[in-house]
C-alpha cells in the first residue's frame, strides 16, 4: 500500500463553459493555517471568483474556502481577498492580457504541488450565448461518439 496521502484538486468547471481561455499561469497562493487545513479537506468553491491586478499585486477575490471545523477563533473569513505569488515578468504580461477589451483573469484549478497551494489562472474572454451551446452540442456528440466506441449503446430497429 502507499503511504501518500491525497489532497483534492478543486476545478471550476463552469470556467470552460463560460470563457475562451488563451493564456494560463501557475500562481503561488498566500494563505492562513486553516485555510490551507480546510483546502486539505476539498473544502473550497470557485463560484464567481475573479483575479485582478492593483498596484502591481495580483489578488484573488471571492473565493469560497469554508472555516476550518477546529480552529475556534484562528479561523478566517470565508471569503477575503487572497494574494496570488507571481513574478513581476507575469504580472506585467497579465496586465497588457487584460487592457484588452474583454479579456479577463479567472481561477481554473486550485491544487496543492510539493506542499504549496498553487492556483491555475487563466486569460480568458467570455463566451457569448451561441458559443455555449456549439459547445454544448460538440461535448454531447464527444460522448456519443466514445459510447459507440466504447460499445455500450442500444441499436433501435
Amino acid at each position: 500500500m502507499s503511504d501518500k496521502k491525497t489532497t483534492p484538486t478543486i476545478q471550476n468547471r463552469k470556467a470552460r463553459h463560460d470563457y475562451y481561455v488563451e493564456e494560463t499561469y501557475e500562481a503561488g497562493l498566500a494563505l492562513k493555517g486553516t485555510e490551507v487545513k480546510s483546502l486539505r479537506q476539498g473544502k473550497a468553491s470557485f463560484t464567481d471568483s475573479f483575479a485582478y491586478l492593483q498596484n502591481g499585486e495580483a489578488w484573488l477575490r471571492e473565493l469560497y474556502i469554508k472555516p476550518y471545523e477546529h480552529g475556534s477563533y484562528y479561523n478566517h473569513d470565508p471569503r477575503r481577498p487572497r494574494k496570488l505569488l507571481l513574478h513581476k515578468r507575469e504580472i506585467r504580461e497579465l496586465d497588457k492580457a487584460i487592457q484588452q477589451k474583454g479579456f479577463t483573469i479567472i481561477p481554473l484549478k486550485l491544487y496543492f504541488k510539493r506542499g504549496n497551494a498553487k492556483v491555475l489562472i487563466g486569460v480568458a474572454k467570455g463566451k457569448k450565448q451561441y458559443d455555449k451551446r456549439d459547445s454544448i452540442k460538440e461535448k454531447d456528440v464527444k460522448r456519443q461518439i466514445e459510447r459507440n466506441v466504447k460499445g455500450n449503446y442500444k441499436i433501435n430497429m
